[in-house]
């Protein structure tokens, strides 16, 4: 009689050794993942769409950098595709840096070190590209540096993202909690358990386990001394919807849409304030990052004393509205005289025509002024 209480002890033992079947929830990083594509590609898509001209006196000129700037700055990516990684590294790093190789081509740096200097310009060293790390160092006016200026969007990721992730992970194991199918195992302890009975047992349990998820209609040997049993969830418990997801995903996705001045109807479609959200996506957003690109380029680019007399970067594409859906707008403005015909053409990225007619101001309404209307009704 000892003997056997004393096997049952050591059984009870074993069994509590052994591990359980389950499901375990990881964090969920594509929450994070999702909010900054779905708000970072947005931009970069739009600046993307950038038309980078050489101009002089409102004329454009010809110059080498063209091509690098609209069609293809490297042998491996299209002019799309290098300012859609330029804008996504300058937005999510924080800072840029664009080198031009031996070979003339614009490659962006993966990682590298700034040198700061408080006379001198700064150089950079140790210039990282797709796993090539350059001897050589680049000082500041051989390469284009930008930075966003925005190290409150950095925090804010660091932080939040941190929380976010652990609630949405949270929310997801408390909606497959509850629609988990759970069950009891009985077994037997009168046997001992040796481990080639163990390893039977969870061979046994596994397979059973796989045959009720796997098939529809599953049917399992019953065996003695062991007894499978399942609990059902309670349904007094209550119901997690499936909608709170969604609502936390779209949460973060405008907290991230907003530190980035993205207005968020944009990003999550909502076409009731399309054209109001693209106005102020165009003006607060796109349009000051062009501007801060334009400065660069020119820097970069244009010497000094070309850029003293005309020559300048202009940007178009982004900014401009399309002239068909404007085309009641671009007549009041030739009809009023207020702008010439190139002039208008200009604003909507069309370069000017070389015809000095365009050039002329034109008046098609009859505009009076206050003394010829009152001299018209004396007499």
């Amino acid at each position: 009689m000892f003997k056997r209480n004393r096997d049952l002890g050591e059984e009870l033992n074993e069994i509590l050794d052994m591990d359980f079947l389950g499901l375990e929830v990881d964090q969920r990083l594509y929450l994070k993942q999702s909010a900054i594509e779905s708000c970072v590609n947005l931009i970069g898509r739009t600046i993307s769409t950038a038309d980078f001209r050489f101009m002089r006196d409102d004329r454009r000129v010809n110059s080498d950098f063209d091509y690098l700037l609209n069609v293809r700055p490297n042998s491996n990516q299209s002019a799309a595709e290098f300012w859609k990684d330029f804008v996504y590294t300058l937005l999510t790093e924080n800072e840029v840096l664009v080198i031009v190789s031996d070979n003339d081509e614009f490659l962006i740096a993966d990682n590298f070190t700034r040198n700061k200097y408080a006379v001198y310009e700064d150089t950079f060293v140790d210039v990282e590209v797709k796993g090539y790390t350059f001897k050589r160092t680049f000082p500041m006016n051989e390469v284009i540096y930008m930075t966003y200026n925005n190290k409150k969007f950095t925090r804010f990721l660091d932080g939040m993202f941190k929380d976010y992730s652990e609630l949405f992970s949270r929310m997801i194991e408390t909606k497959m909690y509850e629609n988990q199918i759970r069950a009891l195992a009985e077994i037997d302890t009168t046997q001992r358990l040796d481990q080639n009975t163990r390893d039977r047992l969870s061979n046994f349990i596994n397979r059973m386990y796989n045959s009720f998820k796997k098939n529809a209609f599953a049917i399992v040997p019953k065996t003695k001394g062991f007894d499978y049993e399942e609990i059902t969830r309670n349904s007094a418990s209550k119901n997690q919807p499936i909608k709170e997801l969604g609502e936390l995903r779209v949460d973060v996705t405008k907290q991230v849409a907003n530190i980035l001045g993205v207005p968020s109807a944009l990003v999550l479609g909502d076409l009731a304030e399309y054209e109001t959200a693209l106005k102020a996506f165009i003006r607060f957003t796109a349009r000051p990052l062009i501007e801060q690109i334009k400065d660069e380029l020119n820097a970069k680019l244009i010497d000094e004393h070309e850029y003293k007399k005309g020559l300048e970067i202009k940007v178009y594409g982004v900014s401009e509205r399309n002239p068909i859906e404007m085309a009641d707008s671009a007549d009041k403005m030739v009809a009023s005289g207020a702008w010439s015909r190139n002039e208008v053409r200009e604003k909507f990225g069309d370069e000017r025509v070389d015809d000095p007619r365009m050039d002329e101001y034109v008046i098609t309404k009859n505009y009076q002024t206050l003394d010829e209307l009152e001299g018209g009704e004396n007499e």
